[in-house]
Formats: C-alpha cells, structure tokens, sequence
C-alpha cells in the first residue's frame, strides 16, 4: 500500500491537494493511505522546497503548487519505493 503524504498547515492550497490526492488514489485503483502532515518539525523533515508538498512513500514529488488528480496518478502507479 503506498503512503501519501500531503505536507501543509491546512490552507486551501494543501485542502485542495488533500482532496486531489484521494481523488487519483480512488480513480486509480492503486491502494494509498493519503495522510495530512501538519506538525512542523515532521514537514521539516522531508526538506520540501515549498508548501503544499506532495510525498508518497516519504519520497516528495512535488513542493510548491497543487497538482491536479490528473497529474498525481501516474506518480501513484510509478514502481519502487514502497510496500507491494
């Protein structure tokens, strides 16, 4: 199952992602736990660029903007980094 990740202090930017976020993991078929990270110290930790962030598997695919659901799938299906 892959773990996303969505890194933000809960404005609408990182609302939006969140919902992009589940959107692409439901349309996708492919099985995601999408978590919200709003303690500080814990987004710290991935060294993203920017907010809202987008990790899956603790790996951050994009920093700075709100991708579409679109965009996200192909990020969701791509191989390694994570748990079959």
């Amino acid at each position: 199952m892959r773990k996303v990740q969505i890194l933000g202090a809960g404005c609408g930017k990182c609302q939006k992602l969140y919902e992009n976020a589940r959107r692409a993991a439901d349309e996708s078929g492919v099985p995601c736990e999408v978590l919200k990270v709003t303690v500080i110290l814990e987004m710290l930790s991935f060294h993203a660029l920017g907010l809202p962030a987008l990790a899956i598997d603790g790996q951050v695919k994009a920093s700075g903007r709100v991708l579409s659901a679109d965009e996200i799938k192909p990020l969701l299906a791509q191989a390694g980094g994570g748990s079959p």
